[in-house]
């Protein structure tokens, strides 16, 4: 029964609104071998809380294996919110059409953020291992605090992405971890026995950059941490020979330095920093109460500017990720430049920078328009493409 049930949302499960190709799967076999060890553990009926499910395998397949009482989902990407809606919705539908029972159905779980909304009461957690300590560290940090004493937590991933370094994270904050026989590349760490941390939560973390005379927030699924990582570093050498706008954009915002900057060398503009992660909206937000430019920027959780309305901004800056999940993959910074050139106005300027070996220059001059190589290093490339008539 279960391995059907599996495979009916498996087989149905898409990716969109994020990027789907050929390569791209919506789920993987940590998700199948957590939902396994869920039924394994024999908790039906509990309070159930799901972390990191990517586009809804984890949170559909135990609404229908674990029949909680309650069922609550944290996904840090908006992206991965719309889809577990849009996949909910779908088997819904297919089963109303089938005239079968609902199953998951697609009303039955709450999407909360990180904290003690998800988290209180919930004695069973299903999280896929996320990429950084850090981030493992805020998640298991909040789960001691929040989730009920007899909670066990189940965390899975890849094996070939899991370290020795997420069991030191999770013996912080769990008295017993127990990691389990991989299986299809993929393993399981049980947690059981939280210890309530003896200190305040201390994400975000803060840190104060020399060089640029900043504070920078960081909540620990945020790319680089409070650092300033060297691509965003290379682009900002080149903020004197941008022009001031009216609205300005920091697409793929991440702690939101780049905002914070423009913001501190064009003082009459609106800055707007956006990302996918609530981690890093969270984050931007909190690096612009730090210095004192709150109230000229506005933080905004956005898939690729979706809600902004075409021909409505005068400067994009952007700093791509050139990864989907855990691939090397061009999908993500293609989807936001075609979002760049949906939004400026005629005149209106976006300013890329982006690993050298990426060709992302036909794509600047399709969805953007003429554009100039401003410089380059060892490493990255910059470009500045002007919005042309529509």
């Amino acid at each position: 029964m279960a391995e059907n049930t599996l495979a009916e949302i498996f087989d149905m499960l898409r990716r969109r609104p994020d990027v789907e190709a050929p390569n791209l799967q919506a789920w993987d076999a940590t998700d199948r071998l957590l939902l396994e060890s869920a039924v394994q553990l024999g908790r039906a009926g509990s309070t159930v809380a799901v972390i990191g499910d990517r586009f809804g395998a984890l949170t559909l397949g135990a609404a229908d294996l674990l029949a909680p009482a309650s069922l609550r989902v944290h996904q840090d990407l908006v992206t991965g919110e719309r889809a577990l809606q849009l996949n909910a919705a779908e088997l819904s539908a297919r089963r109303d059409a089938a005239g079968l029972p609902p199953g998951s159905g697609g009303s039955d779980f709450l999407q909360l953020p990180l904290g003690p909304e998800l988290l209180a009461g919930a004695d069973t957690i299903l999280l896929q291992l996320p990429k950084t300590l850090a981030e493992l560290e805020e998640i298991a940090a909040a789960v001691a605090r929040y989730a009920a004493p007899d909670v066990r937590l189940l965390a899975g991933g890849r094996v070939k992405h899991m370290s020795l370094g997420m069991n030191a994270v999770l013996e912080r904050y769990f008295s017993s971890v127990q990691p389990q026989l991989a299986r299809q590349k993929s393993r399981v760490l049980y947690a059981s026995g939280p210890k309530t941390p003896a200190s305040s939560p201390r994400f975000p973390v803060m840190e104060h950059l020399d060089e640029l005379d900043l504070d920078v927030a960081a909540h620990g699924a945020v790319f680089a941490g409070p650092r300033l990582d060297i691509g965003t570093r290379f682009l900002l050498t080149f903020l004197p020979a941008m022009k001031p706008a009216r609205h300005a954009v920091d697409l793929g915002c991440g702690t939101g330095i780049l905002a914070a900057m423009y913001a501190r060398q064009f003082p009459s503009a609106a800055v707007t920093a956006t990302d996918q992660s609530a981690a890093a909206v969270q984050s931007a937000l909190a690096t612009a109460r730090a210095n004192g430019l709150a109230d000229r920027i506005t933080v905004l959780q956005d898939d690729a500017l979706s809600t902004f309305p075409a021909g409505s901004v005068d400067a994009v800056l952007l700093n791509p990720p050139f990864h989907v999940g855990a691939g090397v993959h061009a999908g993500a910074g293609l989807k936001m430049i075609e979002a760049a050139g949906r939004v400026l106005a005629p005149g209106g300027e976006l300013w890329t920078v982006y690993n050298r070996h990426l060709s992302y220059l036909p794509a600047l001059e399709r969805h953007v328009g003429p554009t100039v190589v401003e410089g380059r290093n060892p490493k990255f490339t910059v470009t500045r493409s002007t919005r042309g008539l529509r």
